[in-house]
C-alpha cells in the first residue's frame, strides 16, 4: 500500500473483521468473558475512537485503553514545578501545546500565561533553542515530555546547545520509558490482559527487542501496530492468530515505519544525554522504578532542575477524578463519576480530558458522552 486512503478501505476492513470474528469464535470467548487487548499508545486510542474500530469488533473482544499518553500520566506535582519555573521573571517557558492545559494543584501553564508569565507554545525543542539564541538575556526552559518517541529530539537539541555554547537554555526533563510501564501493568492484580497492541512510534526508536520479556516471561502476545484503521484491525487479527495457534511472540505489523532494530542514531543520542531515574511518579499509577530519565551530570548545565529550585512536591489527584482507574484499564472513561459532567474538554479535571490522545477526550470528542450514559443506564437496568 502506498497512500493513506488505502489504509482506510472499507472493503478491506470488512474482510479483516470477518477473519477476526472467525478467529474469536474459535477461542470460545463471549461478551460475558471477553478477550481483553490493551492498546498501550494514546495515538491508538484516538484512532480507535475516531474510526469507530471498537464498534466494528465482536462483543467478545474488549479493547482496554492503556497509559500511553505522556501528557495524561504527568502528575500534578510536576505541573506545579513547571508553573514555579515559569513564574520566575527571567524565564521564558517553552512547551508543546497539549501540555499547556494540564491542571496542577494551583493552575495550569495556560493559566500561568494568562497571569503574565512568559509561556510560549513551540513545535519542537529546536524552536526553544532558537528562542534562547534570540533572547540571550533570558533563561529559556523547554518542557521535555514524552516517551522514547520524543526523547531523541530533546537529546539532540541538548547536544546542539553544547556545540553552540548556548548557556541560557535548559530542559525540564519529564521524559518517560515504556517498558517499565508495561511491566507495572502486567504486575497489576486488577488486570487480566490477553495481549497488547504495541506502540508504533516508540518502536520506531527502540525496535522490538525490548518487548521480548512480555512474551517470554509473562506469556502474552504483542503486535506492534500502526495507526490507521486497517493497521489496528490487522494487528488485532495477528494477535488472535497467535492466541489461536498457542503462540506468544512479539510481531511487527508496522514494519514499514518501525524497523526491528530501531533507530541507532536516536538511541545513541538518548544514551549520551540521559540516564535512568531511580523512580518516577505517574498520575494514577504511582511510582514506577526506572520509568523516567534525567539529564546526565555531563550535561547538568542544561538541566532546569539543577538551575532552578522547584517544589518537587507530590500532590494527590482530586478525589472525584478517576484518571488512574481509566489509565490502568480498570474502568472505561464513561464510568468515571465526573466524565462529561464536571469534567469536559473545556473544564478538565483530569489530564485524560486535556490531551487529544487521552482516552476521555477521545471518547468525548467522538460521541462517547451519549453512548456512555446509555450504556450506564442499561447496566443499571
Amino acid at each position: 500500500m502506498r497512500y493513506v486512503d488505502e489504509f482506510r478501505d472499507r472493503a478491506k476492513a470488512d474482510v479483516l473483521v470477518k477473519e477476526i470474528e472467525r478467529l474469536i469464535a474459535r477461542t470460545g470467548r463471549d461478551q460475558n468473558r471477553p478477550l481483553q487487548i490493551m492498546e498501550v499508545c494514546g495515538g491508538h486510542t484516538h484512532s480507535i475512537f475516531r474510526y469507530g474500530v471498537e464498534g466494528m469488533l465482536p462483543k467478545s473482544i474488549e479493547l482496554v485503553h492503556g497509559p500511553g499518553c505522556p501528557v495524561c500520566v504527568l502528575p500534578m506535582g510536576r505541573v506545579d514545578d513547571c508553573v514555579a519555573i515559569a513564574e520566575r521573571p527571567e524565564v521564558i517557558f517553552a512547551t508543546f501545546g497539549d501540555a499547556m492545559r494540564v491542571p496542577g494543584s494551583r493552575k495550569s501553564l495556560l493559566q500561568a500565561k494568562a497571569d503574565g508569565c512568559d509561556v510560549r507554545m513551540v513545535y519542537s525543542p529546536m524552536d526553544a533553542l532558537a528562542l534562547a539564541r534570540r533572547n540571550p538575556e533570558r533563561e529559556v526552559v523547554f518542557f521535555g515530555i514524552g516517551f522514547e518517541t520524543t526523547m531523541p529530539s530533546t537529546a539532540l537539541t541538548v547536544l546542539q546547545a553544547e556545540r553552540e555554547a548556548v548557556e541560557n537554555f535548559s530542559i525540564f526533563c519529564n521524559h518517560i520509558t515504556i517498558v517499565p510501564t508495561i511491566k507495572a501493568i502486567l504486575d497489576s492484580p486488577d488486570l487480566r490482559l490477553d495481549g497488547f497492541l504495541g506502540p508504533g512510534h516508540v518502536s520506531m526508536v527502540i525496535g522490538d527487542a525490548p518487548y521480548e520479556f512480555i512474551a517470554r516471561y509473562y506469556k502474552k502476545p504483542m503486535v506492534i501496530a500502526g495507526f490507521e484503521p486497517l493497521d489496528i484491525l490487522q494487528s488485532i487479527w495477528m494477535l488472535l492468530r497467535q492466541i489461536d495457534e498457542g503462540r506468544c511472540e512479539i510481531e511487527n505489523q508496522y514494519a514499514r515505519v518501525a524497523p526491528a532494530g530501531g533507530n541507532a542514531v536516536a538511541l545513541q543520542a538518548v544514551a549520551r544525554v540521559y540516564e535512568l531515574r531511580e523512580f518516577f511518579e505517574w498520575r494514577g499509577l504511582g511510582s514506577i522504578d526506572h520509568s523516567g530519565v534525567k539529564i546526565r551530570d555531563a550535561y547538568g548545565r542544561f538541566d532546569a532542575e539543577r538551575k532552578f529550585a522547584v517544589p518537587n512536591a507530590r500532590i494527590a489527584d482530586p478525589k472525584s477524578c478517576q484518571c488512574g482507574e481509566v489509565l490502568k484499564g480498570v474502568i472505561k472513561p464513561w464510568q468515571c463519576k465526573v466524565f462529561g459532567r464536571a469534567c469536559t474538554p473545556e473544564t478538565p479535571l483530569g489530564a485524560l480530558m486535556v490531551s487529544s490522545e487521552g482516552a476521555c477526550a477521545a471518547y468525548y470528542q467522538y460521541g462517547g458522552v451519549k453512548r456512555g450514559r446509555d450504556e450506564a443506564e442499561a447496566s443499571v437496568a
